[in-house]
């Protein structure tokens, strides 16, 4: 990837705090955040909208053609477009992370929508990107300057998990995040960090603490010349804010 913009690649499994960790972080330092994760999500949702089976893979793939996409990277909410409907809402519904994962695993769809992460990246506006994702540090942007594998135990991503959700969902909260994650690792090795990538490990560190980590970590490899407007922590007390532990 060319690097027009400095690059922050942050990866990792399911509970992990990849999302919000990285929102946080790109308004912390002025930069653009790129969830990879929701174009997974808007696809799901454009196969299901157009009455095909997510579990089919050539049609999945035969759709390709037909998902207009836009992703925006606004760190105070990006929207998600699948051509001029507004979908962002839309895609965090249950009927999409049901499904969301057989259409992940589909190789061809990666390579569509890995091809297209890389083009939102080299055009967006910002100093800098945060890129965040399952295969991020090895496969979208192995080449990125800051490279961040974000993990913590099973057992305390369980337990973030079950306390964002109520009621029956929070229930199943334990098996549907260890069936996501085998369902992942059978086409990315997202738990090991790779060469060159730092590990962030949240077992023990709230969701500021983790954010902190994070940030040393950009900054220690080059991202503070980048800042927005020589953005520094204090803007964190201007920008929304996300309580509790990472997740």
């Amino acid at each position: 990837m060319q690097q027009q913009t400095m690059v922050v690649a942050i990866d990792g499994p399911a509970g992990s705090g990849k999302s919000s960790v990285s929102k946080a972080v790109a308004r912390r330092l002025g930069f653009g955040i790129l969830d990879t994760g929701a174009a997974y999500r808007a696809l799901a949702w454009s196969v299901l909208d157009a009455g095909l089976d997510p579990e089919d893979a050539g049609a999945v793939i035969a759709h390709l053609p037909a998902f207009a996409l836009d992703l925006g990277t606004d760190n105070t909410g990006a929207i998600v477009h699948v051509g001029r409907v507004d979908v962002t809402a839309a895609i965090r519904e249950p009927r999409i992370s049901a499904v969301v994962s057989a259409i992940a695993r589909v190789p061809e769809v990666r390579r569509e929508l890995i091809a297209r992460f890389r083009v939102i990246a080299a055009d967006a506006p910002q100093a800098g990107i945060v890129i965040e994702g399952r295969d991020i540090t090895t496969v979208v942007a192995p080449d990125a300057p800051v490279r961040i594998l974000l993990t913590a135990d099973e057992e305390v991503r369980i337990a973030r998990r079950t306390a964002e959700l109520v009621g029956s969902s929070a229930d199943g909260a334990g098996e549907q995040l260890r069936r996501r994650d085998r369902a992942d690792a059978q086409v990315v090795d997202f738990m090991t960090a790779a060469e060159g990538v730092t590990t962030v490990d949240s077992t023990h560190l709230d969701f500021e603490q983790t954010v902190d980590a994070v940030i040393d970590v950009i900054d220690a490899l080059g991202g503070r010349g980048f800042r927005a407007g020589g953005a520094s922590d204090q803007n964190a007390a201007e920008a929304p804010t996300e309580q509790g532990a990472a997740r």
